[in-house]
C-alpha cells in the first residue's frame, strides 16, 4: 500500500493543475507520505534550461516536430535525474504534466502521430508511464477567466483557439483509451472539492 507511486496532473491551460499539485502534496504529507512535486518542461537543471527554450517566444518559434524533439530531451533528463532517484527511494511524485502532454500539444495540437511520440518517449524516458493520470478539465469560458486573472500566458496559453479546442478532444481521447490509468475530473468546481475528487481517485493506494 505504501509503495512509491507516480501521479501526473494533466489538462488543458487553465485548468488548475499547480492549485492542485500543491494541495495533494500537502494532503499526502500529512499522511506521512513523502512526497515530490515537479513539472514538465522542467523539474530538473537540464529540463529547465530547455523549459526557458520551449516556453518563451513567439508562438512559430518551433514548429511540432522540433518542439516534440526538445520536450523528449527534457523529459529524458527529468526523468533519469528527479524521477527514477524519488521512486526508488519510495516517494511518490506528483508530476505538473508528463509524456501525455506531449502527445496532445504535439500530436492532437501540432499533427504529430502517437506513434512517434511515444518513440521518442520509448527511446530518451525507457516508456516510463504514470501509475494514475488525473485529467483536469473546465469549461472555455472558465479556463480564459483564470488564464486572465493570471495575466502571464506562454507561448502554449498563446496558442490559438482551434489548437486548443483540439488538445482538449485529444486529452479526452487518450483518458477513455485507458480508464485504467485515467480518471477525468470536472475542475470548475471550488478547489477544494477537485482536490478531494483526486484524493477520491487515489483512495486504494492511500494509508
Amino acid at each position: 500500500m505504501n509503495r512509491a507511486r507516480f501521479i501526473t496532473l494533466e489538462g488543458g491551460e487553465g485548468v488548475g493543475k499547480s492549485t492542485q499539485i500543491r494541495a495533494l502534496a500537502a494532503a499526502l504529507a500529512a499522511r506521512s507520505i513523502e512526497v515530490v512535486t515537479t513539472r514538465e518542461p522542467g523539474g530538473s537543471a537540464g529540463a529547465e534550461a530547455i523549459r526557458t527554450l520551449l516556453m518563451e517566444g513567439n508562438d512559430d518559434r518551433w514548429d511540432a516536430r522540433s518542439e516534440a524533439l526538445l520536450f523528449a530531451a527534457a523529459r529524458a533528463d527529468h526523468v533519469a535525474r528527479t524521477i527514477r532517484p524519488a521512486l526508488a527511494r519510495g516517494a511518490w511524485v506528483l508530476c505538473d504534466r508528463f509524456v501525455d502532454s506531449s502527445r496532445a500539444y504535439q500530436g492532437g495540437g501540432g499533427g504529430i502521430t502517437d506513434a512517434e511520440v511515444l518513440a521518442l518517449h520509448r527511446f530518451g524516458s525507457e516508456a516510463l508511464l504514470p501509475d494514475r493520470t488525473f485529467l483536469l478539465t473546465v469549461s472555455a469560458a472558465e479556463a480564459a477567466r483564470r488564464l486572465a486573472a493570471r495575466g502571464d500566458s506562454d507561448r502554449m496559453g498563446n496558442k490559438p483557439a482551434d489548437y486548443q479546442a483540439r488538445l482538449a478532444a485529444r486529452f479526452l481521447e487518450m483518458a477513455a483509451a485507458e480508464p485504467m490509468r485515467w480518471r477525468v475530473v470536472e475542475a470548475d468546481a471550488p478547489a477544494p472539492d477537485v482536490t478531494a475528487a483526486i484524493l477520491a481517485g487515489l483512495a486504494e493506494w492511500l494509508p
